[in-house]
């Protein structure tokens, strides 16, 4: 097995890939729904028109609560303390148990280094909250899993 440590940085990036990429995305969406709702042209279906613009200031509420939480997300990525080693599960806890392995960061689901999955949660996800403050060797009430190791 490498490094763990470095395995732990491995996963911080992909985090922080997963959250610009969502960035990006949603960003771009943004200015697309932008210039869709400035384009808009009033037509002789004046109801059709006030339905599209509608639409299109939902799509924008929506898009900018997206943007929100990616910023959060960039947030809790920026509190971590990568090269902290704790004995207790903490933000930025590599987790490895008899049933699966995981990084306490964000909720960006598997990560895959090495040919080995990794399950990066947050600490509001229902097994964040059950990790969180645990030790090696401690049994968790998901899947009855035990936690071997602590990064």
């Amino acid at each position: 097995m490498k490094n763990l440590q470095e395995i732990k940085n491995k996963l911080s990036e992909a985090c922080l890939l997963f959250v610009d990429e969502k960035h990006n995305t949603v960003t771009s969406i943004i200015e697309s729904n932008k210039k869709a709702l400035f384009s808009e042209t009033k037509s002789s279906a004046g109801d059709k028109h006030e339905t599209g613009r509608a639409m299109l200031q939902l799509e924008m509420e929506k898009a900018s609560q997206q943007l929100a939480v990616i910023f959060e997300m960039k947030e809790v990525l920026a509190k971590i303390e990568i090269q902290k080693i704790s004995k207790i599960i903490c933000l930025g806890s590599l987790i490895i148990t008899n049933k699966a392995s995981y990084f306490l960061a964000i909720s960006a689901g598997k990560i895959t280094i090495e040919n080995t999955d990794y399950y990066a949660v947050s600490t509001n996800s229902p097994i964040g909250k059950q990790l969180l403050g645990k030790a090696t060797g401690s049994i968790i009430p998901f899947n009855e899993a035990e936690i071997l190791a602590i990064y």
